[in-house]
């Protein structure tokens, strides 16, 4: 299928979802693929990690992009040529993509399943004030905010328990804030969030960052 979704927050920031239904030909089917792109393509031994690999480059088509248009720096933060923002997810049958001219942004998409609330000691500290481990919705989202606020940062060593905060929120509102403090710097982020088909998408852009 084409696009599942289209969303633009603001008009310099737009956020695509292909949900991934096609087949491994029909998914490489008018994109070119650089030579990095066919190596990485020729490890993959999961026909569906496959599939979510073309499936981002068949998302920055539809964003206007050719493949040979996105790179990664030694972090393995992907980067446009032409110097916009970008993100990348990918999370069993949905893959998404967000791209920004104004500010630095980040995106994840993740299945919402029970064992989240087995793990939820480890990435959740503050936001126990307001959910609990049973709270696997809810858990979801403040996974996938922290997610998203580390592939903005995208810096070593950064920890979801201990460096990002996420303020309390509502589920129905699909919005919230999101905090990093990392060795001095302190970020703040808004965030909005979805949920379909039993999956979890949220999105963080840059907000009155301060240093």
């Amino acid at each position: 299928m084409p696009l599942y979704k289209t969303i633009t927050p603001s008009e310099d920031t737009k956020v695509l979802i292909w949900k991934i239904e096609e087949t491994y030909d029909e998914m490489r089917s008018g994109i070119e693929l650089t030579d990095n792109c066919r190596e990485r393509l020729s490890h993959m031994k999961s026909e569906i990690h496959q599939r979510g690999f073309l499936s981002v480059r068949q998302l920055l088509k539809a964003a206007g992009y050719k493949t040979s248009d996105l790179y990664y720096d030694g972090s393995g933060k992907p980067h446009l040529k032409d110097g916009n923002y970008i993100s990348i997810t990918h999370s069993f049958i949905f893959s998404g993509i967000i791209i920004s001219s104004k500010t630095k942004i980040g995106i994840d998409i993740e299945k919402q399943r029970d064992k989240i609330s087995v793990i939820a000691h480890k990435f959740i500290n503050y936001e126990y004030n307001f959910l609990t481990d049973a709270d696997v919705r809810r858990l979801t989202v403040v996974w996938c905010i922290k997610e998203s606020l580390y592939k903005v940062f995208a810096t070593e060593g950064m920890s979801f328990k201990q460096h990002t905060k996420v303020i309390p929120f509502e589920i129905e509102e699909m919005k919230g804030t999101g905090w990093i403090f990392y060795h001095g710097k302190i970020e703040k982020y808004k965030i909005e969030f979805l949920e379909f088909e039993g999956f979890t998408c949220a999105y963080a852009m840059g907000s009155d960052n301060l240093v």
